[in-house]
């Protein structure tokens, strides 16, 4: 087994999910992880791991109005090859929001899991990092969407796509 596939693995069967939602979406996720053959490949399967970043900072939650969905979500998208997939989150929140993301306090943080339609067929495994960032307004890449802004906890919560709703209300139990 690649061993991103089994610290992943170990991390998803650890979570204690915050949901009814979560806890399918954990079932759902180890059980697909264990039979796909390249799990973080969006081409060897209509089903692949995705990473994206909740962020935070002293101006409450970032989140981008997705330019196909039209939906408000937390930045993130599919792991490169041979990419751990905090990182991708990180690269994703840097591409899609121009801010300078990291880890709170250099620790990693696993801190909500989602599956999910992708688009195109595809259906998304998605795990969810906390990521903080400097409270600064976003300047995203052209190409990526525009619209990026700072929501307060309650705010995020109701607008938020209802698959991210659960992490937030769980993040701002300490957060917010």
């Amino acid at each position: 087994m690649d061993r991103r596939v089994g610290a992943l693995r170990r991390a998803i069967a650890d979570r204690k999910p915050v949901d009814a939602r979560e806890a399918g979406a954990i079932d759902r996720f180890l059980a697909d992880l264990d039979r796909l053959i390249a799990p973080f490949d969006e081409y060897a399967d209509a089903t692949h791991v995705t990473a994206s970043a909740i962020v935070v900072s002293d101006l409450g939650v970032l989140l981008h109005r997705h330019k196909r969905l039209g939906l408000w979500l937390q930045p993130g998208g599919h792991v490169d090859t041979d990419e751990e997939p905090h990182c991708a989150a990180l690269r994703e929140v840097a591409e899609e929001t121009g801010l300078s993301p990291r880890l709170p306090q250099d620790h990693l943080q696993l801190v909500h899991v989602d599956v999910h339609p992708g688009g195109r067929g595809h259906t998304h495994l998605d795990v969810r990092y906390l990521v903080e960032t400097e409270p600064a307004q976003p300047k995203p890449a052209p190409g990526e969407s525009q619209q990026v802004r700072w929501f307060t906890w309650d705010k995020s919560i109701a607008v938020a796509d209802a698959g991210l709703r659960g992490g937030l209300r769980a993040l701002r139990a300490v957060y917010g």
